[in-house]
């Protein structure tokens, strides 16, 4: 084990049976803040597939579950086939295909990251603002309400959550100069984000995916995003400064992890003077 191995001192459980698929076991990884063994004990995998693709299976689960950061390299190819007792070219086969979907990418002579999506700037391909000089301009952002309630039917089936369950409700509102641009109502399952339900509110960033990440381990990998032309209601015309039944644009998004499972719901509502749609094509 290298050094590096022996600072993380952090427990990793798969070995390969001979001839079969990959079964518990226990050894010491060099991967740092590597979750207990029993959190993915239960991780089901399918006999019929390929040792690569179990183990692309494998890995997607832990980088799901928070193992890694992105600012930090995976193990090495050679590290993860001692781990898990394949040979190097199985190992390469699984992070191809984490590469080809997206999840992982390789940096040269850096090894190899979580890719992290940008989504901080996603958000203004849709509204362009400017300051009072004329100039390109990021709204800061303040949350106004912060409750744990059950969300809606629709909401509710859109996180995948049970009915019993809770959410964490955010109102907040994006401002230019101190003035209300964009009012977003954003909804996060409780059990995944505890600690944003006692966060003070003024701790709240105005990215808001680096603070999931850093203080929830959940990390956005894809989000869907619908738009469509509204009419403001009072409540926007109250936040933003509309004359209610004036035209708004409405982003709504639903972020998901690695895995695929949903995660965050979030509606964002701006005034259509302030839409802008803007794609490169090539």
């Amino acid at each position: 084990m290298n050094d590096r191995g022996n600072a993380a001192k952090s427990q990793w459980v798969k070995t390969l049976a001979h001839g079969g698929p990959l079964r518990c076991g226990t050894v010491v990884t060099p991967l740092n803040n590597c979750m207990n063994a029993m959190d993915t004990a239960s991780f089901k995998l399918d006999d019929r597939l390929p040792r690569y693709h179990q183990l692309r299976d494998d890995l997607l689960s832990r980088i799901a579950a928070g193992e890694w950061t992105p600012t930090q390299a995976i193990a090495t190819e050679a590290e993860l086939g001692q781990f898990y007792n394949v040979s190097t070219g199985t190992v390469r086969k699984a992070i191809d295909l984490l590469v080809a979907d997206g999840v992982l990418t390789r940096s040269q002579g850096r090894g190899t990251f979580i890719r992290r999506p940008r989504f901080d700037s996603s958000l203004f391909r849709f509204f362009r603002f400017k300051s009072r000089d004329g100039q390109p301009v990021r709204p800061t952002a303040r949350v106004l309400k912060r409750e744990i309630v059950k969300p809606s039917a629709e909401i509710r089936a859109a996180l995948k959550m049970k009915a019993t369950e809770k959410a964490i409700h955010l109102s907040r509102v994006r401002l230019i100069e101190g003035q209300a641009v964009l009012s977003e109502e954003i909804w996060l399952p409780r059990a995944r984000f505890e600690p944003l339900a006692t966060l003070p509110l003024d701790d709240f960033e105005d990215l808001l995916y680096p603070l999931y990440e850093r203080l929830c381990r959940q990390i956005v990998a894809s989000a869907t995003e619908i738009l469509r032309v509204e009419q403001a209601t009072p409540d926007d015309a109250s936040v933003l400064g509309l004359a209610t039944g004036s035209p708004v644009i409405l982003v709504h998004r639903v972020a998901s992890d690695f895995a695929g499972t949903p995660f965050e719901w979030r509606s964002t509502r701006g005034a259509a003077t302030t839409f802008q749609y803007q794609v490169e094509i090539r």
